[in-house]
């Protein structure tokens, strides 16, 4: 089977923002403890941090982390979270069941972002508290000295404002589970005096409110257009949130399901659009799609644990074990944000270590790459630049998501030096290989850098401590350039990155 394609310089679709490649963490299982943070492990540094998880965080160069929560924050007291160690107190967290030791806030959190080269992106409570917790937290952060906030952080040992400037207003607060929950109408106006309030100490922040906790809630899409109504002008950005399963077996269907998050974004944006006009606004409102992944492997598990109403310490909780197909899925979501970029500005993957996550730790052991770690160190490495409008023909299937499914799906980034230009490729078709034909338009002598595959004859392959590069990428020289033409074979389910100079 042949798959055409036209790229063109000239046909852009945006400038991809670097944040499309955020991560996530939460005070969730292991995450933050056993997973960022383990003062016994051999690596651990001063500070009590594994220096083999900030190596592979490190690799990944994630520009912004999100940060406490996710369900933790909507009863989270940051102040809980600073001071000496000793007299921290000791809380029940709702959200997960579990006990948070508070060993590790938001000082402790940036001194980590700055080893692992990210930003902190923070989260203020807007379940169980408001506004005047959250105009505290950020006196706290950024002020230099002078206030009872800010001498504070510097009694505690920082001297230096922290200068976060993302913010998100709360989590899911459209979710009946979430901790503090709120119709439309009541988050808005608390997201909106929020915001104001914040605006107030520093006009220069980017506020994030909270948009549908995924697609299928009963009020979405009617939940953002009446956030939006409120707080539209003092807002930035509207968060979504994603998760991606396969519990029947289907791979054809799962790896379809990309489609439904295109049509979320695309429905989401017309929204915006909507409220602008409404509004009489020059403003255009970005997407943050700060929780996206993989969830399903360890659902049973995740009951069994939270079943014994133990209160645990740091349980292992939401640590999916992914496998070759969720490389491919997670492939399609990160060529889909390439290809939204015009809309979605920031996106987190949920979340970074342990929980839901590339990473995966023992206790005292190794850290090492889950299958998923791939495809996302690609985009993130060379998927900053132009995202262009391919134009694509070639063969499609129908699945119980959505009719005309291309096998072939596929993203293109011509980088911000103008030097390369990346395909990054994903064949859906269980086994045959799709013939790529790729015309080049604008990019005369373009030159072939790299081809990276990843394909494995088990679907449910998946890495280990043991064997961690039971599923990992390859280097191979299919790819063909000549007049004007990229041609590859892309073998049945794979994903696949072609590089060239241009």
């Amino acid at each position: 089977m042949k798959t055409n394609v036209v790229a063109h310089r000239d046909f852009r679709i945006a400038t991809i923002d670097a944040r499309l490649y955020s991560s996530f963490l939460e005070h969730l299982g292991r995450a933050i403890y056993g997973g960022i943070y383990e003062p016994g492990h051999p690596t651990a540094d001063e500070d009590g941090f594994r220096r083999d998880v900030l190596d592979l965080v490190r690799e990944l160069d994630t520009p912004y982390c999100r940060y406490p929560g996710g369900n933790f924050v909507s009863a989270y007291n940051w102040e809980d979270g600073v001071g000496p160690r000793s007299e921290r107190p000791v809380r029940l967290d709702l959200a997960w069941r579990t006990r948070e030791a508070n060993q590790i806030g938001v000082n402790e959190f940036v001194d980590w972002c700055k080893k692992a080269n990210t930003k902190p992106m923070l989260a203020v409570n807007l379940g169980s508290r408001g506004l005047d917790a959250a105009r505290n937290f950020l006196e706290y952060c950024n002020h230099p000295g002078g206030t009872y906030w800010s001498d504070l952080r510097r009694k505690h040992g920082w001297s230096n404002p922290h200068d976060v400037k993302l913010w998100c207003l709360g989590n899911e607060m459209d979710g009946p589970w979430q901790v503090g929950h709120k119709s439309a109408y009541e988050y808005g106006r608390l997201a909106d005096e929020t915001a104001k309030a914040m605006r107030g100490f520093d006009k220069s922040l980017e506020l994030v409110v909270c948009g549908s906790s995924n697609s299928d809630m009963k009020t979405y899409p009617d939940w953002e257009a009446q956030v939006l109504e409120q707080c539209y002008d003092s807002a930035d950005h509207i968060s979504l949130h994603m998760y991606f399963a396969n519990r029947e077996k289907n791979t054809l269907n799962y790896l379809a399901r990309a489609t439904k998050l295109d049509r979320y974004i695309t429905t989401i944006g017309g929204v915006i659009d909507y409220i602008k006009a409404k509004k009489r606004s020059k403003k255009t409102i970005g997407i943050s799609f700060d929780e996206w992944n993989v969830w399903y492997h360890s659902n049973q598990q995740d009951k069994e644990i939270l079943a014994r109403d133990e209160w645990p310490d740091a349980p292992h909780l939401l640590e999916d074990v992914y496998n070759f197909e969720d490389v491919l899925q997670v492939g399609g979501i990160l060529n889909t944000f390439i290809r939204r970029s015009d809309r979605v500005r920031i996106a987190c993957i949920a979340q970074l270590v342990n929980v839901i996550a590339p990473i995966m730790t023992e206790d005292g052991g190794a850290a090492w790459r889950q299958t998923i770690y791939y495809p996302f160190y690609y985009a993130s490495r060379y998927g900053r630049g132009t995202a262009l409008q391919l134009v694509v023909d070639g063969p499609t299937y129908d699945s119980d998501e959505e009719n005309d499914v291309p096998y072939l799906d596929v993203s293109a980034v011509h980088s911000e030096d103008g030097r390369s230009l990346t395909f990054f490729a994903v064949n859906r078709h269980p086994d045959t290989a799709l013939d790529l034909d790729v015309r080049l338009e604008g990019f005369a002598g373009a030159r072939l850098i790299e081809q990276v595959e990843m394909t494995h004859g088990d679907l449910e392959a998946v890495n280990t401590a043991r064997q961690p590069k039971t599923v990992a990428p390859v280097n191979v020289e299919t790819a063909k350039i000549e007049d004007g033409r990229v041609r590859a074979a892309l073998k049945p389910l794979s994903y696949n990155v072609i590089r060239l100079s241009v």
